[in-house]
Formats: structure tokens, sequence, C-alpha cells
């Protein structure tokens, strides 16, 4: 679903850092396979985030990451403990250190969808400079900051609303883009990442049809967790009918890589409570890691935050029943 980017683009800063460009240009020349073949299973992609079923709840705020203070009035409105806070960071724009280290001192895991607006995929797939520096320079950040972060790029790319998404990049472009990108923090010595990738529910009914996210797959080298994107916009949708067929694709597609439900929301005309109460069912139906709630407008207009306290009870009863991760 589209969505309002509240972390504009903006262009690089000069003090990048040439050592780092070097170091993984050092280790691309020593034999790094960016994209093609899957990486040699043994080095794997280490999971910093227990693969807990029914665990996760998270929540996007149209705060983050400039400020840490609205999930904290988020948490006391609504009587849970969100451990997850979701963002859409655009690209040049660097991690946000500051938020992340607050969200880690309240037991909080940074989900960053970075989103290429603008930016050439067949370009970050060469490792073109700029687009090499930008990644090598948010790497080592990622690094330094030492705590799990959970990052996703290029978020529903089998829908058509985004430049490096269906019929505007080919498939094969943005798989080798995402390839590469993992490969540069892997040679970079980043190994506190939970990669993330995101799809839009499939659709093959409605006009502008969301097609299955098969050709988009970087392989399972590449992707500790599945992200699926869906909302409740009229009364009668339902978990199953909405997420059900994607999650069949997904689990047929990876061989059973854990999902969560990355971006998700309902209006009040849908019926916001019971759809609450529908998102928690479905997620233990499914065994599925948790949610994310999309509380705010998105681009269209169409509201998701939760304000009645009927949506908030239904919340707040859903989310006692999670099981937290150790």
């Amino acid at each position: 679903m589209r969505h309002r980017n509240t972390t504009p683009s903006r262009k690089p800063r000069r003090l990048l850092g040439a050592a780092v460009a070097i170091i993984a240009a050092a280790g691309i020349a020593a034999g790094v396979t960016l994209y093609g073949k899957s990486p040699d299973p043994a080095a794997g992609l280490p999971v910093h985030l227990p693969a807990t079923p029914d665990a996760y709840l998270g929540v996007y705020l149209n705060s983050f990451p400039k400020s840490y203070a609205p999930l904290t009035a988020f948490a006391r409105h609504t009587k849970t403990r969100p451990d997850v806070a979701m963002y859409y960071s655009g690209w040049w724009v660097p991690f946000p250190a500051k938020f992340a280290n607050t969200a880690a001192s309240n037991g909080v895991v940074p989900l960053i969808q970075l989103d290429p607006d603008g930016i050439k995929l067949a370009g970050i797939a060469a490792g073109q400079n700029a687009d090499q520096a930008y990644l090598s320079a948010y790497a080592e950040a990622v690094r330094a900051y030492h705590h799990p972060v959970i990052l996703s790029f290029g978020h529903e790319m089998n829908g058509s609303w985004y430049q490096w998404g269906y019929r505007k990049t080919k498939p094969a472009v943005f798989v080798a883009a995402w390839r590469h990108i993992v490969t540069l923090f892997r040679v970079l010595g980043v190994r506190n990442v939970t990669w993330l990738w995101t799809v839009n529910v499939i659709n093959d009914t409605q006009v502008g049809r969301i097609p299955s996210p098969d050709a988009w797959w970087p392989g399972s080298g590449y992707v500790n967790w599945v992200g699926i994107d869906g909302y409740y916009l009229k009364p009668s949708w339902q978990f199953a009918p909405l997420f059900g067929p994607t999650i069949t694709d997904i689990l047929r597609l990876t061989g059973g890589v854990p999902i969560l439900i990355a971006e998700t929301g309902a209006v009040s005309a849908a019926g916001q409570a019971g759809k609450i109460a529908d998102l928690f069912a479905g997620v233990r139906k499914y065994n599925l890691l948790g949610f994310v709630w999309f509380d705010s407008i998105n681009s269209k207009g169409q509201d998701f935050g939760i304000t009645s306290s009927a949506a908030v009870a239904a919340l707040h009863h859903g989310a006692k029943s999670l099981v937290r991760p150790g």
C-alpha cells in the first residue's frame, strides 16, 4: 500500500570514508558473490531475533525516526508494549543511531524499510560509486550499533506503485540489487541484521493485479524473514482471504521462512476492533511472527489510527496473549 514517506531522500555526505569503500571493494575483488548463485549455506545469514510465532507487536508512527516519544505515548494509550518500531527511509538517509539507541534501551527493535526512491536498481546491483559508498557507510553504522536491526529493501515490489516494482523494474534487477546489498553488509562484517523481504498481498481479482512475488525472490541465503503488507478496508474482509493465499504462496516458495505481517491496519468503517481481534487470531492460526500496525493516515487519506476505546481494548487484549521472545 502506498504510504507517506516521512523521511525524505537527500544526497550522501562527503564524510563517507574512502576506507569503507576500499574494504568493500577488496572483499568483492576477493571473490564474494554479489548475485547469481547463492552464497555458501555454511556462511549463512545469522538470525539475531528469535523466530517465535505470535511474539511480535510492532507499530509505525509518523514521528519515526525523528522522535521516539510518540511510541511511549502509544504504548501508554493502548496499554501495550510494542517491541518493533517500523519506519520508511529514503535513499541517502543515514542510519538513525540516536533513535535506534533509544529504542534498544526500551527493548524495541527498529524495522527499517529502506526504499530506493529515484534510484536505478541496476546501479545498486553494479556497485556504482555513490550507492556503494552510501550502503557501506550505512552498513558500518548498523554494525557499530551492535543491537538487532530488521532491515528491508524495496518493499511491496510485486505492486506497481513504486518505481522499483512490478512492470517498472525487472524482477531480475531487483534480485541482483537485493543480493548485492546483503553481500556488501556481509563483507563489512555486519551480523546484527535480520533481513526482511517485504511483499504486498496477492490480488488477482481487482483492477491493478498484484501478482505472486515469486519472480522477486532473492533466495533463502539472502533472507531471514518474509514480510507481508495488507489492510482491512471493508467490514467483510477477513484475515484468511486477505492474507491466506499470500502466506500459502510464500511457504511454498521459501520452504518455510518465518513470516511477519509487516504493515497492516483497519479503517474505522471496516470495524477496527473486530479486525484487530481477527489479526491476532490469524497470526496464531498461521503461526506467524506477529504484525506491525500502521497507526497513521496513508497517502490516500485512509486513517488507520487506533482511537476508539473498543479498538484500544482489542489491541490490549490481543497483546496480552503474545509469546514474548526471550
